[in-house]
């Protein structure tokens, strides 16, 4: 859903992406400073209870993603190593994003519920990226499902920021429950769409199946 977007802020970030490959900045560099960006924001201000402060940390860093991407294809620097690391570390960084909110709420959330929650989005959200790449290495396809890794990104760090923000404008820390909500919804989606694409696989290997005699 939010992919449509990606060009837009390609074309934001497209200066940016200019002055560093003039600037002699590899495209590969871009991707592991923005994945330890993110790792940053996750780790270090989510187990703290800087919640919002974290959410913007992580936002800044986040859109690397696109910035390596357009300055990959500008310089003609693509290249198969490229696209495994990019995809390679936007595991580390999701994975940190949800880690960090576990962090947050074995300590300053003080929640072991919550926590669990936050670790099986983090399991399960690796295991919808897994299906996807298990399937095409045997030939296959599995892009479908109802959450994305731009979607449910998007929509942790919206509602963890927001629920912060509005703690911090004095409504109440009442508000938090809008990220184990957007957690649990967040499960439901996952595992939907990991059930989604194990069906998908099934029913193109049934269809690679010599039939028997």
């Amino acid at each position: 859903m939010l992919e449509r977007f990606r060009q837009f802020w390609t074309n934001v970030w497209a200066p940016l992406g200019n002055l560093l490959l003039k600037l002699g900045v590899s495209p590969n560099a871009v991707t592991l400073v923005g994945t330890l960006g993110v790792c940053a924001g996750a780790l270090v201000c989510f187990p703290r209870g800087w919640l919002l402060a974290g959410v913007l940390v992580i936002t800044a860093f986040v859109f690397s993603d696109m910035l390596d991407g357009y300055m990959a294809r500008t310089s003609g620097q693509m290249s198969p190593f490229g696209a495994f690391l990019d995809s390679t570390l936007d595991r580390v960084g999701d994975g940190a994003i949800f880690g960090g909110l576990v962090l947050y709420y074995v300590g300053p959330g003080d929640s072991e519920w919550r926590a669990a929650l936050a670790l099986y989005c983090l399991v399960v959200g690796s295991l919808t990226s897994y299906a996807r790449a298990r399937a095409e290495s045997l030939g296959m396809q599995a892009k479908v499902g109802i959450a994305e890794r731009s979607d449910r990104l998007v929509s942790i760090l919206v509602m963890t920021g927001l629920a912060d923000l509005l703690r911090h404008l004095g409504v109440g820390d009442g508000v938090l429950w809008l990220i184990p909500v957007t957690l649990a919804v967040l499960a439901v989606a996952s595992t939907v769409t990991v059930v989604q694409r194990i069906l998908v696989v099934r029913q193109q290997a049934l269809g690679l199946t010599p039939p028997t005699e």
